[in-house]
């Protein structure tokens, strides 16, 4: 009980001291060898070389590549005025009275195609105020409706997505980012009708109690003031921070047409459908058995190869549609690489943790309580286990990861044994990772409300109910669904 106490000790520790902004690059090997001393399981410098920094590069072999195309793609979509361009689209068509469903598809339509949800933020932000400000919306349900659509059903339920939160089960699972899409669908369907029922509910209230948008100062904060106030939950890099100053194709109206910006997000989705189903199955992929391909299977990387695939198709696309645009193609390319570096290995630095944590022989004992959750419904064991972890290291990508490193194999077991689709499995990681990661100490919940210059008191209620609310009621209907009737 001690060691568990120990173990216990040095996750509250991590989660604190995230939030106080301490970096992960500190924090994780820290925690995980404090809890290692305290617990006298494993040898201190083995615990850290041999098991930390492997588990942590294994992570950066496999993933490093979606991370800075993500981050390339995103770069050029903000620089090249696509990102703007969809978002005024969008927004010209619903018009100002249905300003909150508007931010909403414009932020998921960005998301869905690959832009991290930190540019997504940044560039929809602006857009959204001025649309709150005409329909006398408060400002304060302005995070709540990025968080919607920024970070729930485009990140983690919606086949075909490229967020690392449903790249990262694949290798586990042997899936792609199309896992039981009629789930995936359903499932993001009951955050987006939710979330926006909720904020819809609250706007009209607050139409009725005679509150407009408020007096506020709406430019956004300066690089210095978000770097002060930004946590390192999900890895955000202050290089994935546009320019204070417009860029030139948005300062001189030269926006690329709708068609245009929209194409390389549509090429996303598009080839990696292709690349997993038509280009996969005619490969001759034999040769990934040999040791120096790691002795593997196709089923194993077809997932992360489709995202590699898609992401530079749209990227090149991005390149040859805005060759005029990009001012600057040499530093947007290398801004968008260097902002890859801290998140990936702020998230590989907790799959290290974790992978201390799962070495630790007191680990046995949370192992079979996790496993006993669910009457023997992976499932539903699956689900707590991952949501725990993500709350507890607030951190989608960092609770998902360290869930599936100590205990992937045992449910792929567990799987086999009770008739469970793979597939199932993955889309209940995937979704579980973006329940109760979205606390208060949460990186993105952060930057959103410094993005804003809102404080939690003003609207993290509205954050807490499209982000937690929403999301674990939509995870409850997965699992149930998954259990009455499999994955499809």
């Amino acid at each position: 009980m001690i060691d568990i106490l120990a173990i216990l000790l040095a996750l509250g520790l991590l989660m604190f001291l995230a939030f106080r902004g301490v970096t992960l690059l500190l924090l994780a090997p820290g925690m995980a060898l404090l809890a290692a001393l305290l617990t006298g399981g494993l040898p201190l410098l083995a615990a850290y070389t041999q098991i930390f920094m492997t588990n942590t590069g294994q992570f950066i072999i496999a993933f490093f590549p979606l991370f800075m195309l993500g981050a390339i793609f995103g770069k050029l979509m903000d620089d090249s005025g696509s990102a703007q361009a969809i978002a005024r689209a969008v927004i010209a068509r619903l018009g100002p009275a249905r300003a909150i469903v508007a931010v909403v598809l414009c932020c998921g339509l960005l998301t869905y195609g690959g832009v991290s949800l930190f540019v997504v933020a940044f560039a929809i932000f602006p857009v959204a105020a001025a649309l709150f400000r005409d329909a006398d919306i408060p400002k304060r349900l302005i995070p709540g409706t990025l968080a919607l659509g920024s970070f729930t059903f485009t990140m983690s339920a919606l086949p075909g997505t490229p967020a690392i939160q449903n790249a990262i089960p694949m290798p586990f699972f042997g899936t792609t980012a199309f896992a039981a899409p009629g789930l995936g669908v359903i499932t993001g369907l009951v955050m987006f009708l939710l979330g926006s029922a909720w904020l819809n509910r609250r706007a009209a209230r607050a139409k009725a109690a005679g509150e407009g948008y408020g007096d506020h100062a709406d430019s956004l904060p300066a690089r210095d003031l978000v770097m002060r106030e930004r946590t390192q939950g999900e890895g955000f890099d202050i290089n994935e921070l546009p320019a204070p100053a417009a860029e030139p194709a948005v300062a001189a109206g030269r926006l690329p047409s709708f068609a245009l910006a929209l194409a390389p997000v549509v090429v996303v989705v598009v080839s990696n459908f292709a690349f997993v189903e038509l280009v996969v199955p005619r490969l001759d992929t034999s040769y990934l058995a040999e040791p120096r391909f790691g002795a593997t299977t196709i089923q194993s990387v077809r997932g992360v190869w489709a995202i590699i695939v898609a992401l530079f198709l749209a990227i090149l696309l991005l390149i040859a549609g805005n060759w005029r645009r990009l001012a600057d193609l040499r530093a947007s390319l290398d801004r968008g690489a260097d902002a890859a570096v801290l998140p990936i290995f702020n998230t590989a630095s907790l799959v290290g943790f974790g992978a201390v944590i799962a070495a630790l022989p007191a680990f046995e004992l949370i192992r079979e309580g996790v496993l006993s959750i669910g009457a023997g419904n992976p499932l539903i064991s699956l689900a707590a286990a991952v949501n725990v972890l993500a709350a507890m290291t607030g951190s989608a990508s960092g609770g998902m990861s360290i869930a599936l490193d100590a205990l992937g194999p045992t449910y792929v077991a567990l799987a086999a044994e009770t008739g469970v689709s793979l597939e199932a499995m993955h889309r209940v990681t995937a979704v579980a990772s973006g329940a109760l990661d979205t606390l208060p100490h949460n990186g993105a919940v952060i930057t959103i409300l410094g993005i804003c210059r809102l404080g939690h008191r003003e609207a993290y209620g509205d954050i807490f109910m499209v982000g937690i609310v929403a999301p674990m009621i939509a995870l409850i209907v997965l699992v149930t669904l998954a259990s009455l009737f499999g994955s499809f």
